[in-house]
Parts: structure tokens; sequence; C-alpha cells
């Protein structure tokens, strides 16, 4: 049998595109234009609406970066359209192999109700269904002239990602603004083509039913009259109807289609884009519920539901009313779509707090599944927090990425670092922008992993990143595959829906433990310090600012801020969004975060200074107070304020043989040799050596940076080939000052500076070391080496309430895949004994090598910090400028002591004048229980909420005693409700017995007499 297939696939494309498509809308007659540019920022509508517009016409340049133009179209529908449907095609320039990437539109009626949004899959507005012929249209669109960034190939540098740099240029041309008929008929025949043609692409070649597709294609096309497709199309049409009515298999993979489009909170557009954003998705959502019985519809990301509300209130109606019909979704009960590596513990926490608070109180959804399908990669911390806060569920799409391992699961129980599992499902469709292609479908049935055992998918469906939605057409083509031979089958439902048939089918599903790591986009690790530096620092002001404040309204009964720290908590939240705190934003989001962060840090320290002052009574006594809000005691301080204590004893510093100079404090020695480079660091106590044998530690590096796609986010292994070691040296001098010794180096190297001062202070055994980098180059990669003299198969990085362990060698290629990852406040390794802790202050991306040495067969274990990248994409000038860095190396540590030491270099203790020492609210007896926050209920009642969790990775019993008085106590989630089935600990003698199983999290609620 000849195989005719090749022709019939171009036919079916040149007819489809050339004459079928055209004829969906057969007849059109101009609309009439007009324009006013709005000057500056978006404008209220009415104020848009008002506008003195000028005339304005098809073809001309329109939109100059960043801008926004209010068009106005008008015109008469022809009396001889009577009986018949008529839409407006309004074409703003649009490239259709970009949806959500430009210029986009929200259309209004006089009177400024919201109709529609516009973008290039969806330039249509329906005027009548039928036409009485002879009405009149008005209409207004706000358009929104965002510049093309993202081009894919090449990732050329650009100005445009900042309004500041990008011009005034106009954009776009105006392409089409006319009224036209639309014809049903066609629109159908174009349906039933591409689902078809679609499926059998990728159907078996030999098989009975692509023969059977592509003969029915074929008599399809043969009945089609090319000089008058619109009195045809029925008969064509009915050449398909049967291999379109045959039912698909029993065993056919089922897909819950769900109504998406993954709106990024900001990525190539800033945060104010993507208010608008919302309210054209949700307009288009909205409307399309009303016109399509069967569809649903899920959005994420609760901040998102707040912007309309503040800012669209009439689309939140809108979206309100859907809501409750049950058809508009609320999904994933986090304020956003957050990265899930760097967020501290408690922020992590609060993602969930404050999304799934939102949606209860707006309309009474409890979400029980996170849904985070464009995450890069998830820490081995989370399942423990989605389960505490009330979920039990996980979609992400993002692993799909992957470059080297194919996860081998779409379904299964993922494992945290507690164990604590959480059902988590792999769209097989591989991706979050499924437009129900019949190919796509087909794909996600024979992608699946699990067959044989599950046979249940979903597929978010929907333009989104820039948002846009679910279209028409994606819903007719699912109609066309509910049932149809040689597809999966579809149906429109909820993510709730779906997860609980595929939990109910798949009750042993395979376990997958630790964390879920991406292996691609591993430089959003450290891409775009700054606002790495401002997460951090905002994370622990709260910290510090919830514990003040609460003390002082316990203590004092000082007001606590309740509004404020919940409009700042949000804030940091929104944040910590998957492409803002990992630093693959334009530059304009990018600068905004910082002057964000500053605003943030002001308003914080200003909660603390004034619950510090309340706390400590008369300044006039001179009296030195040291406030440490760290969770563990320092200088004999525990969580509160007690008079402040020179330290015992000081170090001494003398010169080095050879060159350099030498640090001892009796507990640590440290040896600086004449390039500046740490050759020792002496544990004296152990009699043990820190630096590898012939290695310097504190050496910086710099390599080429030119991954082969995505800029900002990548970090290809090939970027080890090449090295500098950086040892020239400006400057070595000695400092010493209260009791502490320290050496001042400064390098010179490229266009750029760094300072550092490497610091050994009285009483600890830790160098401190603070770094400036005057950092002014480009696509290079900055990292700090420090060569251990120690054996250890794996190490601990710190994630969300605990640690986690990975390998120090490759021996699979899942280990060698993990060559950049992350870490929060330490990384930790560890001989039986005798281990070594390196922490920081703001940085996250870290890599970790072994070697053996020739000298002595001895293992060099080499941690290296990643500190700066430049690259060029999307923001041209990404960490150009001065930053600072704190880390510390602490020899002779444990896990406990790495954990302890986290904490100190990220809380540093504050001093105040005062009369009065401050007693701690609480306290546990036992260090490896860290309390995590201390804070006043949400609700207002006065209640205080205390979150704990086991920090070491083993058993611990502690007696968490209430410097307070205390009535009640109650075990919670998240979100301060007690646990119905947990155990309550007693309260006795002002304080509770708690038995906490390996990073086990708790949280307390105490009520106060």
């Amino acid at each position: 049998m000849h195989d005719d297939r090749s022709l019939v696939e171009a036919r079916l494309k040149r007819v489809l595109d050339e004459r079928i498509r055209p004829a969906v809308h057969p007849e059109s007659v101009p609309l009439d234009v007009a324009v006013w540019n709005a000057p500056g920022e978006p404008v209220p509508v009415a104020e848009g609406l008002a506008g003195a517009t000028e005339p304005i016409a098809v073809g001309d340049r329109w939109g100059a970066p960043w801008g926004t133009c209010w068009f106005r179209v008008s015109g008469t529908v022809p009396e001889a359209w009577a009986g018949r449907t008529v839409e407006a095609l309004l074409d703003l320039g649009f490239d259709e192999n970009m949806p959500g990437f430009q210029c986009e539109g929200l259309v209004y009626r006089p009177d400024g109700t919201p109709v529609k949004g516009l973008n290039p899959r969806n330039q249509w507005v329906r005027v009548g269904a039928p036409a009485a012929g002879g009405e009149e249209v008005l209409l207004h669109i706000e358009a929104a002239s965002n510049p093309v960034i993202l081009d894919y190939h090449p990732f050329l540098p650009t100005q445009l990602g900042d309004k500041e740099t990008a011009g005034s240029e106009p954009q776009y041309t105006l392409a089409r603004m006319d009224l036209a008929l639309f014809d049903e008929n066609v629109w159908n025949l174009v349906q039933d083509l591409e689902v078809l043609g679609e499926l059998m692409q990728e159907l078996p070649v030999d098989g009975a039913r692509r023969w059977d597709i592509l003969r029915a294609i074929g008599r399809s096309l043969d009945a089609v009259d090319l000089q008058d497709v619109n009195g045809t199309a029925a008969a064509a049409r009915e050449q398909l109807a049967a291999v379109l009515a045959t039912p698909a298999q029993p065993s056919a993979h089922r897909i819950s289609a769900v109504g998406h489009a993954h709106i990024d909170s900001a990525w190539l557009w800033p945060l104010r884009e993507t208010v608008r954003k919302v309210a054209r998705t949700t307009s288009n959502m909205t409307a399309l519920l009303e016109d399509e019985p069967d569809f649903v519809f899920a959005m994420s990301q609760a901040q998102q539901f707040a912007w309309i509300k503040e800012h669209r209130p009439e689309v939140y109606a809108k979206v309100k009313r859907a809501v409750a019909d049950g058809r508009f979704v609320p999904s994933g009960g986090m304020w956003v779509e957050s990265d899930t590596n760097m967020p501290g513990s408690e922020a992590m926490a609060r993602q969930f707090v404050h999304g799934k608070r939102f949606f209860l109180d707006e309309f009474g959804i409890e979400n029980d599944e996170a849904w985070l399908p464009d995450t890069f990669g998830f820490a081995a911390g989370l399942p423990q927090i989605i389960k505490a806060a009330g979920s039990k569920w996980l979609l992400t799409q993002k692993i799909s990425w992957s470059q080297t391992n194919k996860f081998p699961h779409h379904t299964f129980q993922w494992e945290g670092i507690d164990g604590t599992r959480i059902f988590t499902h792999f769209p097989p469709v591989d991706t979050y922008n499924c437009s129900m292609k019949g190919s796509e479908i087909a794909h996600a049935a024979k992608n699946f992993k699990d067959k044989g055992v599950a046979r249940h998918s979903l597929a978010p469906t929907g333009w989104g990143d820039g948002g846009g939605g679910t279209t028409r057409e994606m819903i007719a083509k699912a109609a066309r595959m509910r049932s149809l031979e040689g597809s999966a089958t579809v149906a429109w439902e909820t993510p709730a829906d779906f997860f609980t048939k595929a939990e109910a089918e798949y009750a042993n599903a395979p376990v997958w433990v630790g964390e879920l790591y991406l292996e691609l986009h591993r430089a959003t690790l450290t891409s775009q310090a700054k606002t790495k530096q401002g997460n951090r620092r905002s994370e622990h002001l709260l910290r510090e600012a919830e514990l003040w404040a609460a003390t002082a309204a316990v203590r004092t009964g000082s007001d606590y801020p309740y509004e404020q720290l919940d409009r700042i908590w949000k804030t940091v939240l929104l944040h910590q969004f998957h492409d803002i705190l990992p630093g693959s934003s334009i530059a304009w989001v990018h600068r905004e975060a910082e002057k964000t962060y500053a605003a943030v840090a002001e308003e914080l320290n200003g909660i603390v200074d004034t619950a510090q002052r309340a706390l400590a009574g008369d300044p006039a006594t001179g009296r030195t107070l040291l406030f440490n809000s760290a969770p563990h005691a320092r200088g004999g301080v525990p969580a509160g304020a007690a008079t402040a204590v020179a330290a015992v004893g000081g170090g001494t510093l003398a010169p080095r043989e050879g060159g350099g100079f030498v640090l001892d404090n009796g507990l640590l020695r440290v040896e600086i040799d004449a390039r500046g480079l740490v050759v020792s660091a002496y544990d004296t106590g152990a009699g043990r050596e820190t630096v590898a044998p012939g290695q310097a530690a504190n050496l910086l590096q710099i390599h080429p940076d030119f991954p082969n796609m995505w800029d900002a986010w990548d970090v290809d292994e090939f970027y080890r080939n090449t090295v500098t070691d950086l040892t020239d040296l400006d400057e070595l001098t000695p400092v010493q000052e209260e009791g502490a010794v320290s050496v001042r180096i400064v390098r010179g190297f490229g266009d750029s500076k760094v300072t550092q001062l490497l610091t050994l202070a009285p009483g600890v055994k830790r160098l401190d070391i603070e770094t400036e980098v005057d950092w002014h180059e480009t696509e290079k990669f900055l990292k700090a080496a420090f060569p251990l003299d120690i054996h250890a198969e794996r190490y601990a990085s710190e994630t969300q309430f605990g640690h986690f362990y990975r390998a120090t060698h490759t021996n699979t290629s899942w280990e060698a895949a993990k060559f950049e990852a992350c870490n929060h406040r330490f990384v930790h390794l560890e001989e039986p004994g005798w281990g070594v802790a390196l922490v920081n202050d703001s940085t996250y991306g870290h890599d970790v090598t072994r070697t053996v040495r020739d000298s002595d067969a001895g293992t060099t274990t080499t941690v290296r910090v990643s500190l700066l990248r430049a690259p060029r994409f999307p923001d041209p000038e990404t960490d150009q400028g001065v930053h600072r860095f704190r880390h510390a190396l602490a020899p002779g540590a444990g896990i406990g002591d790495a954990v302890r030491e986290g904490f100190r270099i990220n809380l540093p203790e504050r001093r105040v004048t005062g009369d009065r020492e401050v007693a701690p609210l609480v306290t546990v007896d036992n260090d490896a229980v860290v309390v995590s926050a201390v804070k006043l209920a949400d609700d207002a009642s006065g209640d205080l909420v205390v979150r704990l969790y086991e920090s070491t990775g083993g058993r611990a019993g502690v007696r968490l005693a209430a410097g307070f008085e205390a009535v009640g106590v109650a075990v919670t989630d998240l979100l301060e409700r007690p646990l119905a089935d947990a155990v309550v600990p007693e309260l006795g003698d002002g304080g509770v017995q708690l038995s906490l199983r390996p990073f086990e999290l708790i949280t307390l609620r105490f009520a106060r007499g």
C-alpha cells in the first residue's frame, strides 16, 4: 500500500493556512480608529476613556516601550449582515508565535465595563450572535506596548528591559481593526481537521486508525471548493464525522484538562504590568466560562487575586461569582508561585499561611494542593511544610526540563527530610501551556511513566507565562477528544477532582526521597546578588520584628503591629516569586526590588527599635543592653536582652615566616600567607588542621560564564574547564582592635576590585570573612574556594526546617548533575568526631568536589561558595557595582554548631541603652531544638504562637519554658488552627515537655492569662 501520508499532511497544511482559516471571517469592513497616548504610567480607566484621541490607521506605528495607548474603535454593522454572527477583529500588531510576551490589550465598553483581553491568540470580540444589522459599535482598548524581550535565539542583550533605558521608538504596527462575519461552520471544520491531523501524526505508521484518519482527511479536503469554502464546509465536515465519532478504547489514558494561565508575577515585565495581565486574563476566562458550560479554570497565587480586588473591583466581582459557581478555582494555596530552594523556613511557611488564608477569607475555600508548575526545583524540606499548612498534594511541571536524567515517575509519593510524604504529579504532557493539540495529548499518553498501575494525568491548558489563558479553540479540541479512538480521553476537571482520582487508583505509588533537583537553571542561585541579599535580610528582620514586638506587647502592653507586619510579609513573599528571587527578570524588576527591600528594612528596623526601646527602659543610665534575636544564647544572653559584657581575652597577630600573618586566639590559629590566602586554620583543642595540605582557602576564582542558553538562569558544567586563581595582591595589612585581630586584603582583577577583612574574634573558634567586591566584569563567575582536609562522602546543606545531604562524589549521573546546588545559612562536612562549617549571610549557590591527593592519598574536599555572575540577558547590567558578603569558616563544628553559627551571622546582636534586662518569652533546654518564630497570633486574640523544629536530624526531648502567664496550649497547623489529631502537651510549671522526631516541625499556640 502506497504511503501518501506526507502528501496529505502537506496538502492539509496549505489548504488550512491559505483557504480554510481565512474563510472563518469571510467578509469584513474596517472600523474607524483613534488613539490617545497616555503619558507615563498607566492611568485609571475613566481617565483612559476620556483621553483626547487622534486618528490612527492600520499600518501606522504605535506604542513606545512600556507605554499605554487607549484606542477608540467605532463602526456600524452592515444591514446585510442581519441574522449573522459578527465579531470585531482587533489585531494590535501581534506576532502569533509569542503569546504573552508582547503588546496586549483589554477591551472596554463605553461605560468602562471590561469585555475581554486581547493577545496574539485571542483577537476577537463578539458583537452580535446574531447581529440585528445597522447597530453602532463602540469599543475602547487599553493597549500595553510591552516590548519583546525574549526572542529565544539568540539571547541578545537589550536595553528594553527598563523603562529608564528603553527609549521611545514605537514598537508595533497596527495590523487589523475590522468588523467581520464569523462562520461557525468553517471554524468547526478548522478544529476538526487540526485535531485529526495532529493525532494522525502521533499514531503508528502501519496502524489501521492512522489510515482511517488519513483517508477521511483526504475526502474532506476533496469536498472543499477552494473558491467557495463557506458554501462547502458542511460537506467537508460530513466526511470527518465518522472518524470523529469513533470512541476511545476503554483502556485509554485519561487526562484531566484544567484551564490555566500561568502568569509570572514579574519576569520580562514589571510588577505593575502583571496587575494588568491578570485583569486581562481573568476578564477573558470569566467570559469564556459563561459561554462554555463544561469548562473549568484554575488560577493560583493569592497575590494576583488581591491585585484584582484592589485595582479592578469590577473584574474581581466576576471572578468571585465564578468561584462561587465552582468553575473558577483558586488553586495552590500560596501567596505566589515562589521559588522553593532559597526562601527560608518561616518564609516558606508564610507563603502557605498568607495564600491559604486569603482563599479562606475571600472564598471559603481550603486548598489541598500546592500548585507550582514552573518553579526551578524543590527543596527537601517542602513536604513537611505542605502538610503543616493542611495540604496534601503537589503539582509541578518544571522537572521535565532536566537536561541529564529523566525523572522516573509522573505520579509518586515525595518524601521530605522528616519523613513526610506528599502525593505528587508531574503532567506527562510536558508543558504548563497545553493548547490541546492532538499531538500534545498523544504525547502525554505515550510519555506517562506509570502505565499499568495508573492512567490519570493532568494537562494545564491555556497560554501562560505572560498570561492569556484558555481559548475557545482549545475547548473545541478538548470536546472532540472527550472520547476519540487513538487519543487519550479528555475531560475538564478541577485539580482536586484529578488528585482524588489519581490518588485512589495508585495507592502504592513509588516513593522519591529528598530534593527534587532541577538539572537546569542552576545559576539562579547566584544571579542578581542584591535581590537575594534583600530577601535574606528581610527574612531575618521579620523574625526580629515579630519577636521584639511580641515581647513588648506581653511585657509592656505595647500595641502589636498586626497590619504592618502582614503587609510587609506579603511584600517579601511577593519578591520570592520564581523569577524575582532567582534573578531571572528584567532590569526594571530588580531595580525596583532593591528599592523595595531598602524600604522594608527601614520599616522593620523601626518596629524593632520601637519595641526594644519600650523594653529597655530608661536610656539615661548609659547602661548598654545586648539584644539577642538568635535562637541560641550568645555571650550568655538567650533570646532576650541583658547587660553587655566585654569579651574575655583576645587574640594575637604576628608576622608569618615567609610573609603574611598568623592570627591566634587560643582556640584557632590561622595562617595567612604573603598572597593573602589562608594556608592553615588549626583547631588547637582538637589538634586538627582544616586546610588541605599544600592548598589555600578563601581563594577567589573566576571562570568564563557563557551558557548555551538562558543566560541569567543557567551555568553549564563546562564553565569549570577554565579557571583563574585571583592571587595578585594590592594590599595586605594587619588590623587589631577590641581584642579581635584582623588582616585586610585588597586585590584588583579585570575591571574589578575586591577587599576582604579576615577576623579572629576572642573566645570563638571561627574565622570571619567580610568581602566587598566592586564588580565590573562581563559573563564571568566569581567563587571563593575552601579546600578542606576532610574525608566525607556526603555533606549537609541547610534547607527549610533542617538540612539535606548531598554526595561529594559523582558515582552516578544524578550526583554528577548536581554540580551547583543550594544551601541556606550553612554547609557542613564531617568525619566522625570532627567537622567543618562554612556559613554565610546572603549567598545560596555552591559546589562541593572531592579529590585524592598524590602526596599522602588523603582526601581533599573543596567547598566553593558562589559570589557573583555577570550575565547580559535579560538584564545587561546584572550585578554591576559594589557588593558586600559575610562568611565564616568554623573548624571543629558539629552540625549543631553549624546551625548556631548560621543564625549568628544572619542575626547580629543589637545594643540599646536602658536600665531593664529583658527575660525571653520562651526558652528551650535543648540546643538541637530551634525556635523559628515567636509572634502574636494573626487573629489579634493576644495568644502567643511559637514555632520550633528539631535541627540536627536526631530525636530530641525538650522543655519549652514560657516566660509569661499561659493558661492553655494547643498544637496547631501553620495557620494557627488547632490540630484535631495532635497530642496536646500538658501545660505545667510554666512550660511544656515535648518529644520531637528528626527535623519535626511543631507550632504551639499559648493562650495568655
